[in-house]
């Protein structure tokens, strides 16, 4: 499976881009999947439901399923867990776009934009590839995409990718 993920500072812009991209990909025959990284703790439960009681009783898993989805809710230690193991959790798909995991060592588009008064990823993170800003003429050494283009981009990720639409569908 191929990943590419995007990163940044928070407010620069990485939700909405890929929530742009994903149809865009999806229109071209490619099977799409998404890893979210959260900094804060996060439930898909509500207290009072039949899952929830079951984690708050001890349960180390909880698989919840339905006619139309399901979800496997796994208790961590402290640690975010690794980002190959978290991967490999995944279905078989021929892009998964990942948002956050700036550390891990996959190809990233950095989303940037000056007007947020932090300085770029790109100087000190390896991978990333391509930079996606709503600025024009910035100094990095990777080609630089129009963040409010997000066809420009998604051909650009085809590209680099190598994902092949019509193999795919």
């Amino acid at each position: 499976m191929k990943c590419l993920g995007l990163v940044g500072w928070s407010g620069s812009g990485k939700t909405t881009l890929l929530t742009a991209l994903l149809p865009l990909l999806i229109a071209r025959g490619l099977t799409v999947s998404t890893l979210k990284h959260a900094h804060h703790g996060f439930d898909l439960d509500q207290p009072g439901k039949d899952s929830f009681r079951h984690r708050e009783a001890g349960a180390h898993e909880v698989l919840v399923a339905s006619a139309r989805r399901w979800a496997l809710l796994h208790e961590n230690a402290d640690a975010t867990p690794d980002f190959a193991a978290l991967l490999a959790r995944l279905s078989p798909v021929d892009l998964v776009l990942v948002e956050g995991f700036k550390q891990a060592p996959y190809p990233k588009i950095e989303v940037f934009r000056p007007s947020l008064g932090k300085p770029p990823l790109w100087p000190e993170t390896p991978d990333i590839r391509a930079v996606a800003s709503d600025a024009a003429g910035l100094d990095c050494p990777c080609p630089l995409l129009p963040l409010n283009a997000p066809g420009v981009i998604a051909r650009w990720i085809v590209a680099e990718l190598a994902l092949d639409p019509v193999q795919a569908a």
